[in-house]
């Protein structure tokens, strides 16, 4: 493994879940930048062999008020530990409400920075969120068109980023075109300087492939604050790779040798990941988690338990919570969406750290506010990222002590129908 030519981190991360945490940091390794994910904002030492750093938060459907404070605090731990670039990462398909938190967020951490302009940019055209005209397609379907129309939390209604944002903050949000981005990064930097004479601070930018990626990054350079999905990420690395500050490493994704058993616990019940359950359901043990169970008072933890106990050993097992937009919308009526969402989340995350007392050694969670639930339960306070299991996917090796424990924590929207079957094959 090369050495940095950086003393301390180039570029610090906040993300506003755990999964798109993951999502990002797996970025970064791929782009060349050896990067650690840590849950919360650290409360002691990091590694020190590290380019990057992401602070993984709770925040996407907490109050407005509880977001930004925790975004903040984030924020100084990072200024602190010496970053000359910032990054807002939220999903790839701007989950939030009219609201926010995206835009509050965004406003907060450009004031602390001083920063009169950044960019909004979900795009992830490896995963089929392309932003065109200002507005987001998930595959060939508007965003309001897609399965996200009835997330449970988040429901996107409108596809016009532009409106989505304005509706969210104080200052003025303007469009970057496709045709704009096509010129490369001196045009798009020229049209940033336009849109702030006009008395825009943020601009909704257009990507439509990887290379639109690559020329955005590059435009944002020396931009204090970068707020977008995961995939702008690949173009900052070069940015460092060109100041001098960053030299080539190999290894990035190294993870330390895992062991022990294999399971999947996954409370997300977006169109991807109900497919990916169908899949592995098909090959492998499966135990349904039911809310009403849950609500009623069955110690449904110590049945999935000791159904896996008896199932653990040369093939992984699969519990979940994972149902269908109607299933779900029927919980959240009896039980209020809250309670609904609140009773799976820790009933899993028990679950989770049940499995791993028994051994499980590789851990995949399904889902963002599963993956924050199981990460919490499981006193996990950093991971550093390894191989890509599918694109914004990494395996990850937690920090600490202890038996080494690999995760892979999915956002519900990712990964290909076979994501739980090939994933382990990653590690080999």
């Amino acid at each position: 493994m090369g050495d940095s030519v950086n003393t301390k981190p180039l570029l610090g991360c906040i993300a506003d879940d755990f999964t798109g945490g993951t999502d990002l940091a797996g970025m970064l390794v791929k782009a060349g930048m050896r990067t650690v994910q840590m849950i919360g904002v650290p409360q002691g030492p990091i590694p020190g062999d590290i380019d990057a750093v992401v602070i993984a938060l709770k925040i996407r459907t907490c109050p407005v008020d509880q977001a930004v404070a925790e975004s903040l605090a984030a924020l100084d731990w990072l200024r602190r530990a010496g970053c000359r670039q910032h990054y807002f990462k939220y999903c790839s398909t701007f989950d939030s409400t009219p609201r926010g938190n995206i835009g509050p967020v965004a406003e907060a951490l450009m004031r602390a920075l001083g920063a009169p302009f950044t960019i909004a940019c979900p795009a992830f055209p490896a995963n089929g969120r392309t932003v065109y005209k200002g507005h987001l397609f998930v595959g060939d379907a508007l965003l309001s068109d897609s399965g996200m129309r009835h997330h449970p939390l988040t429901p996107m209604t409108d596809a016009n980023l532009v409106r989505v944002l304005q509706q969210q903050v104080k200052g003025k949000v303007g469009l970057l075109e496709a045709s704009v981005v096509a010129r490369g990064p001196q045009a798009i930097r020229a049209r940033f300087d336009a849109l702030l004479g006009e008395g825009c601070n943020f601009a909704v930018v257009d990507a439509l492939s990887d290379a639109d990626l690559m020329a955005i990054g590059a435009a944002c350079a020396d931009m204090p604050l970068v707020t977008a999905g995961s995939g702008v990420a690949l173009g900052l690395p070069r940015n460092f790779h060109r100041a001098g500050l960053l030299a080539e490493t190999e290894g990035t994704a190294a993870l330390p040798v895992a062991g022990g058993l294999r399971a999947v616990v996954s409370g997300s019940c977006s169109i991807a990941t109900q497919g990916q359950v169908a899949a592995m359901r098909e090959k492998h043990p499966a135990f349904r988690v039911d809310p009403f169970e849950l609500a009623s008072g069955r110690d449904v933890v110590g049945e999935a338990l000791a159904w896996a106990e008896s199932r653990l050993g040369a093939e992984p097992v699969l519990v979940y919570a994972t149902d269908t937009p109607e299933s779900v919308q029927a919980a959240q009526a009896r039980l209020g969406a809250e309670k609904a969402g609140g009773l799976v989340e820790e009933a899993l995350a028990a679950v989770a750290r049940g499995l791993v007392e028994m051994g499980v050694g590789q851990l995949i969670v399904a889902g963002g506010e599963t993956s924050g639930a199981v990460v919490k339960a499981l006193g996990i306070a950093g991971l550093r990222i390894g191989p890509e299991i599918d694109p914004g996917v990494p395996w990850t090796a937690a920090l600490g002590g202890g038996k080494p424990l690999l995760l892979a924590l999915k956002s519900g929207n990712f990964g290909t129908p076979d994501f739980f079957l090939k994933a382990w094959g990653k590690l080999t």
